[in-house]
């Protein structure tokens, strides 16, 4: 063999170590997917005891417009979930970003809420709540990329 077909198959077996060692560590770096599946829907109801002010929101508003059952699911402070989100202020947002844009911002939350309107269609969004000086409120609203 010369000296160049060999330097050749050298350099192919380096590059797909190179690209393995890369994707097993993006990988392992981003534990996986973040599995939207996991979250399970929950059903707000007149019964349902809130877990936390912005459930207790949910069910209050549900109440007044007498829009009962609510489904939601409450992916919480999950930074992997926040970067799936795409709402009309943002898209794809990270921790400092939000930081940036509310400045007394303490924390956040995002949950998907699941309704039917007057027309008995199904209406399902997912909503960022922001908690900036000392009340939850909220910061944007959209969907969740797949």
């Amino acid at each position: 063999m010369s000296k160049t077909f060999k330097f050749l198959i050298y350099f192919i077996i380096f590059d797909i170590v190179v690209i393995g060692a890369y994707l097993g560590f993006k990988i392992f770096k981003s534990g996986g997917k973040a599995g939207v599946g996991e979250y399970p829907w929950v059903t707000i109801d007149a019964s349902y005891a809130p877990h936390n002010a912005v459930e207790e929101f949910i069910k209050n508003d549900a109440q007044a417009r007498g829009a009962f059952p609510v489904y939601i699911r409450n992916y919480g402070h999950n930074t992997k979930i926040l970067k799936k989100f795409r709402g009309r202020q943002f898209a794809q947002p990270s921790e400092n970003v939000l930081s940036l844009f509310f400045k007394g911002l303490d924390d956040w939350m995002l949950i998907d809420i699941k309704y039917k309107n007057e027309k008995e269609q199904e209406v399902q969004r997912t909503v960022l709540y922001i908690f900036e000086n000392k009340q939850w409120k909220v910061g944007d609203s959209g969907t969740l990329l797949k």
